[in-house]
């Protein structure tokens, strides 16, 4: 009885050895763990989509929260870099961007963004004249444009995604925009782990691989046209559009924040959501996709 439990016992720890090499080969391949960040990935899709489909002040709210956050990460990155963004500046000037978006729409998102950066130059003026901030006067200017980019970058284009929402049948809009996007990721990935050998941008994102893009573009072009003609009542060829115009929006919001990262000598925004680092690590594919799925509406006629 000793020896078979010894022997069970011994059986056991290979198979959690196994299990261990196999998630660090994935985790080496990919660069991420995989099993947390799917983990917390369905945790947060589910809060999207109860917010998404149960009211459009509730995704608002979401989006309010999300963009509060993501513009604290991205301030505090820029912070260790030397360059003073005031955090809670443009967290305000973020959300006052948000809310002139719900209520006034289009126009109001661009009068949003014109008080926003007014209001951010006049936080850092006020910071640099206070001694106990200790500021260099020579900065100012570098901290003020790298203010402006983190408003335009997360607030301006998160903000399309509140337009797209208050569309009729908005909500499928943004779900479309959500799931072409994932599915980039999806399809990136799945292909890059398995097929992938060529590098893409070994300088900015060494995971990247062509095989993974072309993945990717397959992918997202068959989730394009299945939900132009299943959730949007739109003809196939929308779904291409969608598909391919996501696909380099998605792969180049996804470099430009590696680049960013890597300017700024930092790995992750933050370590806040288990197994993808921080709310802009995820957000980096869907902010600029926003508004190539806004500008697709727009074209085609959805938007009057």
């Amino acid at each position: 009885m000793d020896g078979e439990q010894h022997e069970g016992r011994h059986d056991l720890q290979e198979l959690r050895a196994q299990l261990k090499a196999t998630s660090e080969r994935v985790e080496e391949k990919a660069g991420r763990n995989l099993f947390l960040a799917i983990g917390s990935g369905l945790v947060f899709g589910a809060i999207f989509l109860g917010s998404l489909f149960w009211m459009k002040p509730a995704f608002a709210i979401l989006v309010a929260a999300i963009v509060a956050t993501a513009l604290v990460e991205l301030a505090a990155a820029f912070r260790t870099a030397g360059r003073r963004v005031p955090r809670v500046g443009v967290a305000l000037g973020g959300l006052l961007i948000v809310a002139a978006t719900y209520f006034w729409g289009a126009q109001g998102m661009l009068l949003g963004l014109f008080a926003a950066s007014a209001l951010l130059i006049v936080w850092r003026l006020i910071e640099g004249l206070m001694p106990k901030w200790e500021v260099p006067p020579r900065t100012l200017i570098r901290d003020v444009f790298s203010g402006l980019f983190t408003l335009v970058y997360v607030a301006f284009f998160g903000s399309f995604a509140i337009l797209l929402n208050e569309l009729d049948n908005g909500e499928w809009w943004v779900f479309t925009l959500v799931l072409v996007v994932v599915s980039v990721d999806i399809g990136a990935y799945a292909a890059g782990v398995t097929l992938g050998k060529h590098k893409m941008t070994p300088r900015i994102s060494p995971n990247k691989t062509w095989e993974g893009f072309i993945g990717a573009a397959l992918v997202a072009m068959t989730t394009g046209v299945l939900s132009a003609v299943f959730f949007l009542d739109e003809p196939w060829w929308v779904g291409i559009l969608l598909g391919l115009l996501v696909l380099l929006t998605a792969t180049g919001g996804d470099l430009t924040e590696s680049l960013i990262k890597r300017d700024l000598g930092v790995k992750d925004m933050s370590s806040w959501i288990p197994g993808h680092g921080g709310f802009l690590d995820r957000l980096d594919s869907l902010l600029p996709s926003a508004v190539a799925v806004y500008g697709v509406a727009l074209v085609i006629g959805v938007i009057s």
